[in-house]
């Protein structure tokens, strides 16, 4: 008789338990690289394409076409399978060699909207260090399809930059 009892409130639980099970998951586990398998842009630079900023490699990144402070400029990437996003590395400008870092404009500002398999958008307003390198954020989000990176400020604009972004990884689980 205890046995039924167990497996009829385990049962009535199953959500509750899920949600304790993948909590437990995300706190204990390493997030693991997620690999979009589409991305896009607002515009892009004719040399300096979306698929810049995802490539793995910090010396090629992804600017705007038109050149100035590149707000409402973004970046935007898809998922093959609904994921679950923990973190966010951003390494912004053109490269992270302090010599060549300030040749163009950098984003200070970012705004990062999670697209949920349902369509629920999530926001998360980040604020990045005008220095060269990766920069961690905790971004989370749960059944995930797509990212967008949308720029809402910049350091070091002038008429004559465009706001650069040379890498962005996502870390979570599938």
């Amino acid at each position: 008789m205890f046995l039924i009892v167990l497996v009829v409130a385990a049962w009535l639980a199953r959500a509750e338990l899920t949600e304790l099970f993948t909590f437990a998951q995300d706190s204990t586990g390493d997030p693991k690289p997620l690999h979009p398998v589409h991305v896009r842009a607002s515009s892009q630079a004719s040399s300096h394409r979306a698929q810049a900023a995802f490539d793995g490699f910090n010396n090629r990144y992804w600017a705007p076409a038109a050149r100035g402070p590149g707000t409402g400029q973004y970046l935007e990437a898809d998922f093959e399978h609904p994921v679950r996003v923990r973190q966010l590395l951003v390494t912004s400008g053109i490269s992270t060699k302090p010599d060549e870092f300030l040749g163009q404009a950098r984003p200070s500002e970012i705004t990062v909207t999670l697209v949920s398999s349902r369509g629920e958008h999530t926001t998360k307003n980040l604020r990045l260090n005008d220095a060269p390198g990766q920069q961690s954020f905790e971004v989370h989000g749960a059944d995930v399809t797509r990212v967008r990176l949308t720029v809402d400020a910049a350091y070091g604009t002038r008429p004559d930059r465009r706001v650069a972004i040379a890498e962005v990884e996502f870390f979570g689980r599938q």
